[in-house]
């Protein structure tokens, strides 16, 4: 099967790299691993003004509704630029509130849509993590035990991370938003949507590794001739072009069942998110290996991108538990 954005997805996309672009990007990354959110929530308002958080947020919230294909695409450049912060979890808290309504979803959901508050997610399960991602930049942290969903009080101290514009906290008690079977089937719906926009946000990332890679393999010389030229060379970079292709029509698949509500919804997420992740991680290894010492430099651009390749390889579904979802969708163990 063949997807293929159209001409108005097509241009969202074009506005948002033009967009980030023009942010300078590496150095809010910078600013926010330091603590310094200003930066970072400058260009959150703009994306916001271009309706990136109102593509998971109901209508009747100031919303677009859930808008999955857009949402790829939005991520999907949000992972090219390395845009920081707790992205799928805003878009997700969106879903989740929008599903349970209440007091609560009419309280925060416009703000979320329009940008005015970050949100961060955390979903404590059996061998989960039981931190929140950016707590401390985050307006409100919403964390989901069981079927009871709360509102964290406070946060523990900020915990170091591979990629250290990932900033992890344990969230600290909380009043309860909301409690019961709702929450559950709520619950599952927002993990499909943090889950799909972390897919995009990978590929976007695998594929901006590969463009600044093989810029990088043609300049860099060895024996007289560019190092691009070596028939391993091509190889690696051929094999990584491939997996990124392969993961891009799942993306999209995954992002037309979400649309659709189709019950296999979840089992087309997960096989997204392992062939996104993977194929990310492995344009974060060929990066570094064909970069040479240089790839492993803190001062380079590059060790940017290349350190969100392991965090979002296990955030919303490590690749053991995606695998082990397909595979159950389809009565295998």
């Amino acid at each position: 099967m063949r997807f293929v954005l159209d001409d108005e997805q097509r241009e969202f996309a074009r506005t948002l790299d033009l967009m980030l672009r023009s942010a300078g990007t590496p150095a809010v990354v910078r600013s926010w691993a330091s603590g310094d959110h200003g930066p970072g929530r400058a260009v959150w308002a703009r994306l916001a003004e271009a309706g990136v958080f109102a593509l998971a947020v109901p209508e009747e919230h100031e919303g677009l509704g859930l808008l999955p294909v857009e949402l790829a695409v939005a991520f999907g450049e949000l992972g090219r630029h390395a845009v920081p912060g707790p992205l799928a979890e805003t878009v997700a808290a969106g879903a989740l509130l929008g599903r349970l309504g209440g007091d609560a979803a009419h309280a925060r959901l416009p703000r979320l849509a329009s940008g005015k508050a970050v949100a961060s997610l955390c979903v404590l399960s059996p061998g989960g993590s039981p931190y929140a991602l950016d707590a401390d930049a985050a307006d409100a942290v919403f964390v989901v035990d069981g079927d009871t969903v709360r509102l964290a009080a406070s946060h523990g101290p900020v915990q170091p991370s591979a990629d250290p514009a990932r900033r992890l906290a344990r969230p600290l008690g909380g009043a309860v938003l909301a409690q019961g079977p709702a929450v559950t089937a709520a619950v599952a719906y927002a993990v499909d949507v943090a889950a799909l926009a972390t897919a995009a946000q990978a590929l976007g990332l695998g594929r901006a590794l590969l463009e600044r890679t093989v810029e990088y393999v043609r300049q860099r010389t060895q024996f007289g001739v560019a190092v691009g030229s070596f028939q391993a060379v091509k190889h690696r970079l051929a094999d990584t072009l491939i997996a990124l292709e392969f993961a891009q029509p799942l993306v999209h698949s995954a992002a037309l069942a979400l649309a659709a509500d189709d019950h296999a919804a979840g089992r087309e997420v997960a096989a997204a998110k392992v062939s996104a992740c993977e194929a990310a991680y492995g344009a974060a290894r060929t990066a570094l290996q064909l970069h040479g010492a240089v790839g492993y430099t803190e001062e380079l651009d590059l060790s940017l991108w290349v350190r969100k390749a392991r965090p979002l390889r296990s955030a919303w579904g490590t690749p053991a538990a995606c695998r082990a979802r397909v595979l159950a969708a389809h009565g295998r163990r």
